[in-house]
């Protein structure tokens, strides 16, 4: 009897390809074990025809395939992180597997389109990433030859750290950062593969955050007044960081209540990212 999957029975593997949209030949996927959502998505992006003597659609015609891939996983090292920078494309396999039956669905052609990375304490720090694929192939068989799980323990709060402009900030309640590569997809006309993307490119960066402090400092609200602009480094395990430049506040607030702490909020916007 054929039963439902449930998600211990699935798992999230990718390759990084040498070509865009071509999986290398006798893959080695690597698991991402510390997944905790997957959604993969694929919209037909249907064309509809209208004609007269009739209500309903006449015809529905395939436009432009469109390819999502949204996760969200407890950061274990930068490798996987570091392709929302280098836009390098990878293949990225959803694998439910049960005994004697296995569905696959491979996603070929994956580049990051927008990133977040959070870290608050008592938590890991944990990576939500919202893929565009060029295509997506369901199959009955893994995709992969073989398979090597990260055994890396994620990175928890206390491995991260919050430096300002090279000096250590030890109020930080909490931190995020955002990087948006605005990707775009180009069809073009073609005799093959029509329906499919042959471009994705990347337009401008948006790179964006957020901190909560101990309020115990006004040096944030100083900074907003003299239009301050610096540079952030965030701890992301062992010798990596997140080096973000050409910081400045959005706005600074801090809400008080009666009975409680008064803990300061500051979004912002930076021109520059790297992550080594």
């Amino acid at each position: 009897m054929v039963k439902p999957y449930s998600a211990n029975e699935a798992q999230l593997a990718y390759i990084d390809e040498v070509t865009y949209g071509v999986t290398p030949t006798t893959p080695t996927m690597t698991i991402v074990t510390s997944a905790e959502s997957v959604e993969p998505a694929i919209d037909p992006k249907l064309l509809q025809v209208r004609g007269i003597g009739s209500r309903g659609a006449t015809f529905l015609v395939k436009g432009l395939r469109t390819v999502d891939l949204k996760f969200l996983y407890a950061l274990q090292n930068i490798t996987l992180l570091n392709h929302v920078i280098s836009l390098a494309s990878f293949s990225a396999e959803m694998l439910y597997a049960q005994t004697g039956s296995v569905i696959s669905l491979l996603h070929k052609g994956v580049i990051p389109d927008k990133a977040t990375v959070e870290c608050a304490v008592e938590d890991f720090i944990k990576v939500t990433m919202d893929c565009i694929g060029q295509d997506l192939l369901p199959g009955t068989a893994s995709a992969g030859t073989s398979y090597t799980p990260v055994t890396t323990q994620p990175i928890s709060f206390s491995d991260s750290y919050v430096k300002k402009a090279a000096t250590a900030i030890e109020r930080v309640t909490s931190w995020k950062f955002m990087v948006e590569n605005n990707l775009k997809r180009v069809p073009v006309i073609r005799s093959t593969s029509g329906n499919i993307l042959k471009y994705l490119m990347e337009r401008q960066i948006n790179i964006s955050g957020e901190m909560e402090f101990e309020f115990e400092s006004k040096e944030e609200y100083d900074d907003v007044v003299g239009d301050t602009a610096f540079a952030l480094e965030l701890g992301l395990g062992s010798s990596n960081k997140a080096s973000i430049s050409g910081c400045k506040w959005n706005k600074v607030s801090t809400p008080t209540k009666v009975s409680d702490l008064i803990a300061l909020k500051a979004p912002f916007t930076a021109t520059g990212i790297t992550i080594t």
